[in-house]
């Protein structure tokens, strides 16, 4: 009887400890390009997009989460499928490929591409509310590689979050970055525009 109890207690503790190993499962999510075409003429030069710099703090797969004014959670179970860097990288070539009309827009040098414009993202702010709103500071620069014209700006969004998960969290962030897409598209143009 004793030898039973022993037995017993040892299947009780194998189950209480792979029980706790057990955990939910991660979750991934991306950023996606949301941009509207405004029906502009088709742009006739090519625009590479980066580097991208981020936050330390939000520089890791895991969402960073905003839970109080100087207090934030780091989600182990809800994370970014890429990093974040060259999410967003991607994410604003593929909206200014939309905004511009044309599909000769990289997020990266490729060879045999030379593009007319490169630019410079950097990320000052990527915070993440749940169920309220993402927000998103970044400061851009666009430099013309012919004639070495140098552009700059900052863009802010606060997009509120349309639901309480965090595939509604990651929609937010990709419309703020198609506001920061809309003004780096807009000084593009306006320079190309311009008369020399």
């Amino acid at each position: 009887m004793k030898n039973y109890f022993r037995h017993l207690i040892a299947i009780v503790f194998v189950a209480v400890v792979v029980a706790g190993c057990a955990s939910s499962p991660s979750r991934f999510y991306t950023l996606n390009a949301t941009a509207k075409s405004d029906g502009v003429s088709a742009a006739q030069y090519a625009v590479a997009v980066g580097p991208v710099t981020i936050p330390a703090g939000v520089d890791r797969p895991q969402f960073t989460v905003r839970v109080a004014p100087n207090r934030v959670a780091i989600d182990e179970f809800n994370r970014w499928a890429e990093p974040l860097n060259e999410s967003i990288a991607s994410v604003v070539a593929a909206d200014l490929a939309t905004l511009l009309g044309t599909s000769r827009v990289a997020a990266v040098s490729l060879a045999n591409f030379d593009p007319a414009y490169r630019v410079a993202i950097d990320i000052q702010r990527f915070e993440s509310v749940p169920g309220k709103s993402a927000q998103l500071e970044a400061v851009w620069v666009v430099h013309k590689v012919a004639g070495s014209v140098t552009l700059s700006g900052r863009t802010i969004a606060d997009e509120p979050v349309s639901g309480s998960g965090f595939e509604a969290l990651a929609a937010a962030h990709s419309r703020a970055l198609a506001k920061v897409s809309a003004d780096i598209a807009a000084a593009i143009r306006t320079e190309a525009d311009s008369k020399p």
